[in-house]
C-alpha cells in the first residue's frame, strides 16, 4: 500500500485517506507518494468511459480506499453536474487538440477534481469514524475558489473559507464566489495577491495562534497542495490520450506532448504523474503568462520571486510561488527532503534558490518552460476563432501559444494536446477585446455581446449570476490573515 510522505520530512508517513484529510503536512510540506509502483497501461482502458478510467487511475494511486469507495466517489462526482457525458471532450485544431475541461458546474477545469474531493474526504472520515469539523482553507487566483465552494457547500462535517486577491480576479470569477450558496461557506477578499492568500493558508497549519484555536476542528485544503485534489487531475491526461487513439489520430503507444497553462504547477504535475504511471508522454510544456517565473526556472535552474508581479488577462496564472513545484523537486531528487527543506527555506528567507545541475537535468528530460505576453495571448484568441471558429479563454490561449512557441524553438512536432481550462465567458471583457470588438462596461452585457459575435452559448451557470444576491463582501489586509483564520477556527469549534 502506498504511503504518502512529507516533502520536508520523509519520515512523516500517512496513508492516502489520511493525506486527503490533512491536506498539508504538519511541517508545511506537501504529501507525496513515497513511490509510484503502479502501472496503468492505456491499452487496458481503451473504449472505457471517463468514469471507468477515473476509477482505475484514482484507485491505483489512492490505494487504501476500497474499490467500492472509489466507484461511489466517481459516480457521485462525474454525473449530470457536467453538461456532457464525456466530462472532458477533445476537439481537433489544425495543429493539435484541445481537451475541454470547462464543462462542470463552475465552467473551469478545477471542477474535475473539486467535485470528487469532498466525496473522497467524506469517505476518509467514515473510515476513521470521525466527527470533528474539517475546515477547508483555500486560496484562489480565480477558479479554484468557486469550484471548491460549489463542491463543499453543505457537505456534512465541513466548513470552507476561500481567500482571493481583491484585485486580480475577473469580475465574473468574483461574482461567482460572492454569490455562492451554502450554510458552511465563507469568502474573504485580501488586499494582496494570490501568493499572499496561499501563504496564509499554508502558514495556518503551523501557526501557534491557529493551533490554539483548534477545538474539535481539523484544518485541510482544497488547493492542489492536497493530494486528493491533484490525483483526479491525472485522469484527463489518460482520457485525452485514449480519445486520440480511439479516433485513429495516433497509434497506441505513440508518445504525445501536453501543453498546460500553468500557475501553481498542480495541473501540469498531474501530467508528470500520468507519465510515471505509464502514459506515453514525451514532453510537458509548462506554458506561462507574463509572470514567467517557471519559464526562467526550467531554463536556468534558478527560481526567483524577486521580480515584478503582473496582473494579466489570465488571472488564474498570476502566481509567483508555484507550490506544487516542491513535489516535483522532492520526487525527482529521489525523495531528498534535506534538499527540499533547504530550497524552501531559501525561497522563504531570500526569495530565490538554485537547484543542483543533476536535478535540473533530470526534470529537463520531461519539462520545457515557455511563456507569452499579453499581446501574443490576445492574438491567439483572435486567430483561433477566426481561423477555426473555436472560442478560447486567455488561459487556454497561453497554452496554445506555448505549444506553438515550443515547436518553433525545439523543432519537436510530436502530436500535442492543449489543456483548455475555462470557458471564455468567465473572461468576456478580455476575449471581446482580443476579438477586436467593443468592450461593454457591464460584465453581463459583455457576455451577451460575446454570444452575439461568436454564436457560442453562454453557460447557464454564468448567465444566472446576474440575478443572484451578493452574500460576501468582506475585505481584509494580508497581515490580518492568520488572526482571521484563528477566529474562524474558534467559531467552528463552539
Amino acid at each position: 500500500m502506498v504511503k504518502f510522505i512529507s516533502t520536508r520530512d520523509r519520515n512523516m508517513k500517512v496513508s492516502a485517506h489520511e493525506a486527503v484529510i490533512k491536506g498539508l503536512a504538519d511541517d508545511g510540506g506537501l504529501f507525496s507518494p513515497e513511490t509510484i509502483d503502479a502501472v496503468i497501461d492505456p491499452v487496458d482502458l481503451l473504449d472505457k468511459s471517463y468514469q471507468e478510467i477515473a476509477a482505475a487511475v484514482i484507485g491505483a494511486v489512492l490505494d487504501d480506499y476500497s474499490e467500492e469507495e472509489i466507484r461511489a466517489c466517481v459516480a457521485g462526482a462525474y454525473d449530470r453536474k457536467f453538461d456532457t457525458p464525456e466530462i472532458a471532450p477533445v476537439t481537433k485544431m489544425a495543429d493539435g487538440w484541445l481537451t475541454e475541461l470547462y464543462h462542470g458546474p463552475t465552467s473551469a477545469f478545477k471542477d474535475v477534481a473539486l467535485t470528487i474531493l469532498p466525496l473522497l474526504l467524506t469517505a476518509a472520515y467514515r473510515k476513521d469514524s470521525r466527527s470533528d469539523i474539517v475546515s477547508i482553507l483555500t486560496a484562489t487566483s480565480g477558479d479554484t475558489g468557486k469550484a471548491a465552494l460549489s463542491g463543499f457547500a453543505d457537505v456534512p462535517n465541513t466548513a470552507i473559507t476561500v481567500f482571493y486577491p481583491e484585485v486580480g480576479v475577473s469580475a465574473i470569477q468574483k461574482r461567482q464566489m460572492a454569490t455562492c450558496p451554502g450554510s458552511n461557506v465563507e469568502v474573504i477578499a485580501v488586499r494582496g495577491n494570490f501568493d499572499d492568500c496561499q501563504r496564509m493558508v499554508k502558514e495556518a497549519v503551523s501557526s501557534p495562534e491557529v493551533k490554539a484555536a483548534l477545538k474539535n476542528v481539523t484544518i485541510s485544503s482544497a488547493n492542489s497542495i492536497n493530494i486528493g485534489r491533484l490525483v483526479p487531475q491525472i485522469v484527463y491526461y489518460y482520457s485525452s490520450y485514449l480519445k486520440l487513439v480511439e479516433r485513429g489520430d495516433i497509434a497506441m503507444g505513440e508518445a504525445v506532448n501536453f501543453s498546460v497553462p500553468t500557475g501553481n504547477f498542480g495541473d501540469v504535475l498531474a501530467g508528470w504523474f500520468a507519465k510515471k504511471l505509464g502514459l506515453p508522454v514525451n514532453r510537458l510544456i509548462v506554458s506561462s503568462n507574463t509572470n514567467n517565473v517557471l519559464t526562467d526556472f526550467f531554463n536556468t535552474g534558478t527560481y526567483s520571486v524577486k521580480r515584478p508581479f503582473h496582473t494579466t488577462m489570465s488571472p488564474s496564472m498570476d502566481i509567483l510561488i508555484s507550490s506544487n513545484l516542491e513535489r516535483l523537486l522532492f520526487m525527482a531528487s529521489g525523495n531528498d527532503d534535506v534538499l527540499v527543506r533547504d530550497l524552501m527555506g531559501k525561497l522563504k528567507n531570500d526569495g530565490i534558490y538554485t537547484i543542483p545541475d543533476t536535478l535540473k537535468e533530470t526534470i529537463g528530460r520531461d519539462f520545457s518552460g515557455v511563456w507569452c505576453n499579453e499581446e501574443e495571448c490576445a492574438d491567439v484568441i483572435y486567430d483561433v476563432f477566426n481561423r477555426e471558429g473555436l472560442l478560447v479563454d486567455p488561459h487556454t490561449a497561453v497554452g496554445i501559444a506555448g505549444m506553438q512557441k515550443y515547436r518553433q524553438e525545439s523543432g519537436d512536432h510530436t502530436p500535442c494536446i492543449v489543456l483548455s481550462t475555462a470557458s471564455a465567458y468567465k473572461f468576456a471583457h478580455d476575449v471581446l477585446k482580443s476579438l477586436k470588438e467593443e468592450d461593454p462596461e457591464d460584465d453581463f452585457a459583455a457576455m451577451e455581446h460575446l454570444h452575439e459575435v461568436t454564436g457560442t452559448a453562454v453557460p447557464p451557470n454564468l448567465a444566472s449570476l446576474k440575478d443572484m444576491p451578493i452574500r460576501f463582501t468582506r475585505v481584509i489586509d494580508r497581515e490580518d490573515g492568520i488572526h482571521v483564520i484563528a477566529k474562524r477556527m474558534e467559531e467552528l469549534g463552539k
